[in-house]
């Protein structure tokens, strides 16, 4: 597998960051020292101290939904450091194509990772050549949608309204990537500079034959894509840690038991679940009980959806990190702006009936 053992000189050096010397990073390692003083001096004594106390079981609680999500992300994305990039083409299809952007879709609305792992993958895929309107609609359709999820909602507000989301958030997905691929057709906003041609009578399947008759596991590969996975990967946990503290702050102050009075099936309600998914940063596996509470409790599965679906659209880290990896503030901000009234008519919809 030599180009997954080897890759391009000019993949190793396109971002500037990958390979090269860490500096010193203000919200990486200051993020990290709030998070690991407030531990150090919770278990060092100050238990008693309520607000520590709250703020650092908030922590603890948003780290044990996190975990997991960001390691996958970080094995999956050091994986796809090894994988050429005409593989990414041959598999979404073409970027500038309807069909590349339903192929986005589809392929977020089955890949089980967490919200925090998947800008892992959606930043890798943007380095790997994928269209920003095919980046976009992947982010949009996966977060809350992974099979496990999917599966856990079934069991929390029954197959009819949990399939009703996922047809409606892989509808918002899609429109949202023809609006991004309109966008960049007319160069209102900058697509993807990465992105990949297919060489002449290239075949995906021959040659990933040839590639894997050849290749041979070593320490070397795995050790490579620990350490690939890594460098990438900073850059989103950079801001999972940051997002991590504001959201440990709010949940440890914000009652959180005021949905079941305040978001009611009306247009009111619906704006107060807007707000409140924006600011209370919620891991996908942590939204799924309160969205079947909004359901089941506040009578309003309008609301529930725009909670689960705003969460992505609106999360402040979401935002963050598209600009770090698009370096384009622009982008990061019309992500809300595209998706929010299109969340906010299906919800009000759904409230309806």
């Amino acid at each position: 597998m030599s180009n997954c053992c080897a890759p391009k000189k000019d993949d190793l050096h396109e971002h500037g960051h990958v390979h090269e010397k860490k500096k010193f990073d203000p919200i990486l390692h200051g993020s990290l020292a709030v998070v690991l003083v407030t531990l150090a001096l919770y278990f060092c004594g100050l238990k008693n101290f309520q607000p520590l106390h709250h703020f650092v079981h908030a922590e603890l609680e948003l780290m044990g939904q996190m975990w997991w999500g960001v390691l996958l992300g970080v094995i999956v994305v050091g994986f796809m450091s090894k994988i050429p990039r005409e593989y990414f083409t041959a598999l979404l299809g073409r970027g500038d194509t309807y069909g590349g952007i339903i192929r986005a879709a589809v392929a977020g609305l089955f890949l089980d990772l967490c919200s925090h792992g998947i800008l892992m993958v959606g930043a890798k895929l943007y380095e790997r050549g994928a269209s920003l309107a095919q980046v976009m609609t992947f982010l949009i359709a996966s977060p809350w949608n992974s099979i496990s999820l999917t599966i856990i909602l079934i069991s929390l507000i029954g197959f009819k309204w949990t399939a009703l989301y996922v047809i409606a958030s892989a509808v918002i997905a899609i429109a949202t990537g023809v609006v991004y691929k309109t966008l960049t057709d007319k160069k209102i906003l900058p697509d993807n500079p990465h992105k990949t041609n297919l060489p002449e009578g290239f075949s995906l399947r021959k040659d990933a034959a040839a590639q894997l008759k050849a290749f041979r596991p070593s320490k070397k590969f795995f050790g490579e894509v620990a350490k690939g996975g890594w460098e990438d990967g900073q850059m989103v946990i950079k801001w999972l840690l940051f997002g991590l503290i504001i959201a440990a702050a709010i949940r440890a102050f914000v009652p959180t038991d005021i949905f079941q009075d305040w978001f009611g099936p009306t247009l009111v309600g619906l704006l107060l679940t807007l707000i409140a998914t924006t600011i209370i940063e919620v891991c996908s596996e942590g939204s799924a009980p309160i969205a079947s509470e909004l359901v089941t409790r506040a009578a309003a599965p309008g609301n529930a959806f725009a909670f689960l679906m705003a969460g992505v659209s609106t999360d402040y880290t979401e935002m963050l990190v598209i600009r770090e990896f698009t370096k384009s503030w622009k982008i990061a901000l019309s992500l809300p702006l595209i998706t929010v009234p299109q969340i906010l008519v299906l919800g009000y919809l759904m409230n309806q009936f």
